[in-house]
């Protein structure tokens, strides 16, 4: 077994880096390190405002997860050696007491280092008393969850300032285009996206399903006519509808447009908008649920791949596609689409990260757990973990799957 297996293992079941604090570090490599990270940040705020938000917002949710580790370690007794941003070589550290604090060259997370996590993350003796695996049930599970925790705490502040400040987002009883074919009937007629649809041959138009219904209640080759309502005002097109190109809908008539309903942000009493930051908190954590089981589905991702299965719901993504789509999502609801974003994935983070197994905190939680229905009244159960550790290789193999296929969705067919 090589060295960089064996080193790779160990911070895999001890849940982060298990290098020796080391000296404070800095000189060129700092320079250099730290001043390519801020250009990076620079140059997206410049390129794309709503993506800095995003991301600044993501590396602020990192550091709040590690900070619930290191907080609640501390108030365990627990003995932390490090607390850094990012992963890979350190770029730059200092060190206050016995914990060095840092950032390292990957920004791919963090990582705070709490020592004898299992039994396979050996400890100076002396050191055994404040070691992870040394205290009680109660305060590991405290320590291992505070993590996916805050990022609750994070989601429920980040809906609560939304609902207070701009209110909730609601439909507005219009429907508009958002997105048009180039060569299609509609683009030819003069159609423009963000149009609002009053009425078909003068039927008022009031959800999308029913404007998708009026158009397929006339044959290829008709000519529609449609109110619209276009900056504050009304604009009459009318359009020579064509066949649809979709196999077996030939008989269907064709407009070439996609239509959704507007939504506004619309003001709400404090009380709702307290209460409803918990029970949408509840929402978006069921459908985070679902979407795990959804979207890490080997099966799935295949499907995905190789072009079966094009629906983008449940489609893999990484933070690239996430912060691409940010772009979209600032432009059309602006900060508060930015912050409910930021909501919905802190809540799926935070759930993903509680799953069972190794490397995950869950992973941590789960063998915190089976030590305790184990133990007895004068005998403490330890777990051996080193069984587990081809179940954790596996599991970071399919992740690392999973992040690669992402990439490429996300370049090939990101999610719009």
């Amino acid at each position: 077994m090589s060295n960089t297996y064996e080193k790779f293992r160990n911070e895999v079941v001890a849940g982060g880096g298990i290098d020796v604090p080391d000296e404070t570090v800095g000189g060129a490599r700092a320079v250099v390190g730290l001043g390519a990270l801020v250009a990076l940040l620079v140059v997206l705020a410049i390129a794309n405002i709503w993506v800095f938000v995003f991301v600044s917002g993501l590396l602020m949710s990192v550091f709040l997860h590690e900070c619930g580790h290191y907080v609640t370690a501390r108030k365990s007794g627990m003995k932390v050696t490090q607390f850094f941003m990012g992963m890979g070589p350190r770029l730059w550290s200092f060190k206050r007491g016995d914990i060095e604090y840092g950032v390292r060259a990957l920004p791919i997370g963090a990582f705070v280092r709490i020592i004898g996590m299992n039994n396979l993350d050996e400890t100076d003796p002396a050191d055994e008393p404040v070691a992870y695996r040394s205290k009680s049930y109660p305060k590991r599970m405290w320590v291992i969850t505070a993590g996916s925790v805050m990022h609750m705490i994070i989601a429920v502040l980040l809906l609560l300032t939304v609902y207070t400040v701009w209110g909730k987002n609601r439909p507005t009883g219009e429907v508009a285009f958002i997105r048009i074919e180039t060569q299609g009937p509609a683009a030819r007629a003069g159609v423009q996206i963000d149009d609002v649809i009053s009425s078909i041959d003068g039927v008022a138009v009031h959800r999308a399903g029913q404007f998708v219904d009026l158009i397929h209640a006339h044959t290829p080759g008709d000519t529609a006519t449609l109110e619209l309502v276009r900056g504050g005002q009304p604009v009459t097109v009318a359009v020579q509808l064509g066949t649809n190109p979709t196999p077996g809908n030939e008989n269907l008539a064709y407009l070439g447009v996609s239509s959704g309903e507007k939504s506004a942000f619309q003001n709400v009493p404090v009380s709702e908008a307290v209460g409803s930051s918990f029970t949408d908190l509840g929402s978006a954590a069921w459908q985070s649920v679902q979407g795990v089981v959804k979207v890490m589905n080997p099966v799935n991702i295949w499907q995905h791949l190789s072009g079966a299965n094009t629906d983008q719901s449940s489609q893999p993504v990484t933070v690239y596609g996430i912060s691409r789509l940010s772009s979209t999502i600032g432009n059309e609801t602006g900060l508060p689409g930015i912050l409910l974003t930021l909501a919905g994935v802190n809540v799926f983070v935070g759930l993903l990260n509680m799953f069972p197994l190794l490397p995950f905190d869950g992973g941590h939680a789960a063998i915190a757990t089976y030590e305790r229905i184990r133990s007895r009244r004068n005998r403490r159960y330890t777990a051996d973990v080193a069984k587990m550790v081809p179940v954790a290789m596996t599991v970071m193999t399919f992740l690392a799957f999973v992040l690669f296929a992402g990439l490429y969705l996300d370049i090939t067919n990101p999610i719009r």
